[in-house]
């Protein structure tokens, strides 16, 4: 990694698929372990697997992100879940 390179709080993809429940897979990871650092007080497990709690948790964000609240996890949700997970003082 060049030092121009914004350091990545979660490794499992890059990829950035619209996530729903019933998703699954690498894609999940990232987003679950996004969502783990960006909701305070909040223990995600990285699973893999868009349930239930994935999807709560992903509205909790979406709610205070002001943003779409939909459960859904695309274009939008992403571009904030991956500012706030690597940027620092950005927690709801």
């Amino acid at each position: 990694m060049t030092d121009n390179q914004p350091t990545q709080r979660c490794n499992f993809t890059d990829a950035r698929p619209t996530l729903k429940q019933g998703s699954s897979g690498e894609a999940v990871k990232q987003a679950q372990c996004y969502l783990g650092s960006s909701l305070t007080g909040e223990a995600i497990l990285v699973d893999g697997d868009f349930g239930p709690v994935t999807d709560a948790a992903t509205r909790r964000f979406q709610k205070c992100a002001n943003i779409t609240v939909d459960g859904v996890i695309g274009a939008q949700t992403w571009s904030f879940l991956t500012f706030w997970s690597n940027s620092t003082g950005f927690v709801c």
